[in-house]
């Protein structure tokens, strides 16, 4: 580790913190219906879209109704995906005349991207057509980010309100964090990737002739706008095979640097505007305090690990000054690979520019337990908040039952009702990752699969499930996906992490709203201080994270002690 290191870090959280009180306060104006400095030119176009579609701004829906919108739409996301990737054969903008997908790969890809996670068994410039990365893929980076809002926005207004029973419109919620959040930032992050050196044509490929006197041809394609929300909405889908390791995504430092602040500033500001809407900001700076420390000590254990080296190369005569090198771009370096992996983890992103599976065992563990963690530091778009909000109310409850009184969050007391929900929310993780990886770790067609023996072998699969449960999208690599076990598997767990979760969650939401919101006492238990900061650490340390230890233990963990004493599997 070097200062140089840490002071690039540094720098890039520093921006993230500058951009969170601006952008948290607009997008909290622009989900109260208020005017923003864009709607002299959007409301029409808004207005416009309700006329055409026939949605009543005004009628607001319970939890119950809002969750079904979000399913319904969901669905017909899914099946346009589906549909678009099997016929990509006979649709337009398909210069290199690529087939329609396989059937298990559709699924698994057109499920992938309507939850926001954006896993691929596939390389984006050998399978992908032009249209299908832009009118199937670009444009489920933009709807599963806004349905990720809404459903945060709606779970914000369950605490923020007082004896109702609606939650807002979910139409009207995803349709404003389109067009006013992700369409203007998109745009503009889109036009500093172009000036950056990001492709966007629509070009299939050139032809250039190599130092060696070869033909070697180069695809190209409307990159740099699938770029631009893949990073904002926290999608993290690469039109390349390599994601942000390949030089026409991620050409230089300053876009290396443009990625990692996009991937933050949206998630971590809409936890201000929770602050703004439930009328205590302090409340809203608890929560990013919380997920920050989490995030940092991430970031410190995988930069600390991959500067020490792998003992192993080194005894093969590898300089060990660099550190492990092994599956990072020179171009970044260790720091700010590091970071990337720890951010694209912390939230839900899935964005590499390195290879995690070539990491160092316990290197390759903090991305991986950052997933476990519940994917709220700060998560993903939208449902970082409402999973870091699940978390505060587990840990009232605790503190409730520390000092004897009934727990309250914001003025809502926390009864059975909302701990049975929270609970179930909370073990739809480890049921799904430790299920599915126990049964692939058995199964010879499954195990054929796996690329390295040993203890790695595991954390590719457990890797694997914690990824595409988690709705986060990255991979271990070595693990052949593209199987019909996998496709479906980890479709299903796809499905599962994120709409198994979020019904629970709403359904708290509808209860919480139903409840009288009582002013503070002196016996009211802070959430806006150090203590609870604490506390809710704590909670999802333990309840996020020691689950999975067992696990860990049988995979990086073993693996970073054998590196330690120079053995290989």
């Amino acid at each position: 580790m070097t200062i140089v290191g840490w002071l690039q870090i540094s720098l890039l959280f520093l921006a993230v913190l500058v951009a969170i009180k601006p952008l948290g306060l607009y997008m909290a104006r622009v989900f109260s219906g208020e005017r923003t400095i864009l709607s002299p030119v959007l409301a029409p176009v808004e207005k416009g879209l309700y006329r055409l579609s026939g949605i009543r701004e005004d009628k607001e829906q319970g939890w119950l109704a809002y969750t079904l919108a979000m399913l319904a739409f969901s669905i017909a996301g899914f099946l346009a995906l589906y549909a678009i990737l099997r016929l990509q054969a006979y649709l337009p903008l398909n210069p290199q005349g690529f087939a329609g997908m396989a059937p298990d790969l559709a699924f698994n890809t057109a499920v992938s991207f309507v939850t926001n996670t954006n896993w691929q068994n596939y390389g984006g410039e050998t399978t992908l057509s032009h249209f299908s990365q832009m009118a199937g893929l670009t444009v489920q980076n933009f709807l599963s980010a806004a349905t990720g809002m809404a459903l945060a926005i709606a779970f914000t207004r369950a605490l923020a309100r007082s004896r109702v029973s609606t939650l807002g419109n979910f139409w009207v919620d995803m349709t404003r964090a389109t067009l006013y959040v992700l369409l203007p930032i998109a745009f503009v992050v889109a036009l500093a990737f172009v000036a950056m050196g990001l492709p966007q044509t629509l070009d299939g490929s050139v032809t250039a002739t190599t130092l060696e006197g070869a033909n070697q041809v180069i695809s190209l394609g409307p990159v740099a706008s699938q770029e631009a929300i893949k990073q904002l909405g926290t999608n993290g889908g690469g039109f390349f095979n390599v994601n942000a390791a390949h030089p026409f995504e991620n050409p230089t430092a300053w876009s290396n640097y443009l990625n990692i602040f996009a991937m933050l500033s949206i998630s971590a500001a809409l936890v201000y505007s929770f602050g703004q809407m439930v009328g205590n900001r302090r409340q809203g700076w608890a929560l990013i305090s919380a997920m920050t420390v989490l995030l940092i000590a991430g970031v410190a254990i995988t930069y600390w690990a991959e500067a020490q080296g792998n003992p192993i190369l080194t005894a093969l005569g590898v300089d060990p000054a660099l550190g492990n090198m092994e599956g990072k771009e020179v171009r970044f370096g260790q720091a700010m690979t590091a970071l990337y992996a720890a951010v694209t983890t912390g939230l839900s992103d899935g964005g590499v520019n390195g290879m995690h599976g070539s990491f160092t065992g316990l290197g390759g563990l903090v991305p991986m337990f950052l997933m476990q963690l519940g994917e709220v530091l700060p998560g993903g778009v939208g449902s970082g908040l409402y999973g870091m909000l699940v978390f505060a109310l587990l840990s009232v409850f605790v503190a409730g039952l520390m000092v004897g009184r009934t727990p309250e969050f914001l003025g809502k007391k926390i009864e059975g009702r909302e701990m049975k929900f929270a609970m179930l929310a909370v073990l739809i993780l480890p049921l799904v990752i430790l299920g599915f990886t126990a049964v692939s770790a058995i199964l010879p067609f499954a195990v054929a699969s796996v690329g390295t023996a040993g203890p790695h072998g595991l954390s590719e699969i457990l890797y694997a499930y914690t990824s595409s449960a988690g709705n986060n999208g990255s991979a271990f690599g070595g693990l052949t996906g593209n199987t019909p076990w996998y496709n479906t598997t980890l479709g299903l767990a796809m499905l599962l992490g994120r709409f198994a979760y979020v019904v629970p969650v709403m359904a708290i939401a509808g209860s919480l709203a139903a409840k009288v919101k009582a002013p503070a006492s002196a016996g009211t238990f802070p959430t806006d201080g150090p203590l609870f900061v604490g506390l809710l650490i704590g909670i999802i340390l333990i309840l996020g994270g020691l689950q999975f230890f067992p696990a860990l233990a049988l995979g990086p963990i073993v693996e970073h002690f054998a590196m330690l004493a120079g053995q290989t599997f």
